[in-house]
């Protein structure tokens, strides 16, 4: 006869046996799930480059830009039953040695992000505790609903719940960070270019990242690129250089 503990370890063995291999299957499954038809578009708006510290903890003044884009992206195909949450992040691309035009390394710099997080299931604990005891929770929310009448409405609400995810429409949107580089210039860079990359992260799994990116595994879809601009010159120092000249001339 075998003790309780030895019952205990087959059962629990089996069972970590099991949930391994639905893990597994569930990893797979999101092979047959197409993803072509994610479309991203981003256009530069506005840019200059000025010159201060950066960031608090900065120990000298160097050289950054900043940045206003718009963004059209459309990364529905990107959820699925075991996508948890996609990463979304606008990056700009250019030479890392301006200096040398030979040199083909390229610097890449995240200049905005986002996280979406996927629609919530119907079967967790929420969702089904509202759908089997909803009667006291909407007793509940109508109480609070007379109390505060500033709070949106449940049409509102609703209609913002059943919104797909992952679609994005942006305009003169400002960059969260700045883009700098370790030799302190940017002013008057070539060949700057901003491009739109994500990462889906599942469940379970390995994580997936945008075409382009350089990591696998890779889902398919558009990366939005837009057109190869230069970064002015530094703020101020044009205006300044334009009086010293009017001085020479005069």
């Amino acid at each position: 006869m075998h003790s309780t503990l030895n019952r205990a370890q087959a059962v629990f063995g089996f069972f970590t046996t099991v949930a391994l291999f639905v893990a597994g299957l569930a990893a797979l499954s999101v092979l047959l799930y197409p993803t072509d038809g994610v479309t991203s578009q981003v256009k530069l708006k506005d840019v200059k480059v000025i010159k201060g510290r950066p960031h608090y903890y900065s120990t000298r003044k160097e050289e950054y830009a900043q940045m206003r884009f718009d963004l059209d992206a459309d990364l529905t195909p990107l959820f699925n039953w075991n996508t948890k949450q996609l990463f979304v992040y606008v990056y700009a691309t250019y030479p890392s040695h301006p200096s040398n035009a030979s040199s083909t390394a390229l610097s890449h710099s995240i200049l905005w992000d986002t996280i979406i997080p996927a629609p919530e299931s119907p079967y967790t604990f929420d969702a089904l505790r509202e759908r089997f005891f909803g009667s006291k929770t909407q007793a509940g929310k109508k109480k609070v609903s007379t109390r505060k009448s500033a709070k949106p409405s449940n049409s509102q609400t609703r209609s913002k719940a059943t919104a797909p995810p992952g679609v994005l429409r942006l305009r003169d949107q400002k960059a969260k960070y700045q883009i700098g580089d370790v030799s302190g210039k940017m002013a008057e860079r070539e060949n700057v270019t901003l491009s739109v990359g994500w990462n889906v992260q599942p469940w379970v799994g390995a994580l997936w990242w945008s075409p382009g990116s350089g990591s696998v595994p890779r889902t398919n879809g558009a990366v939005g690129t837009s057109k190869a601009f230069d970064l002015p010159v530094l703020k101020g120092k044009g205006a300044a250089q334009q009086q010293q000249q009017s001085k020479v001339v005069v």
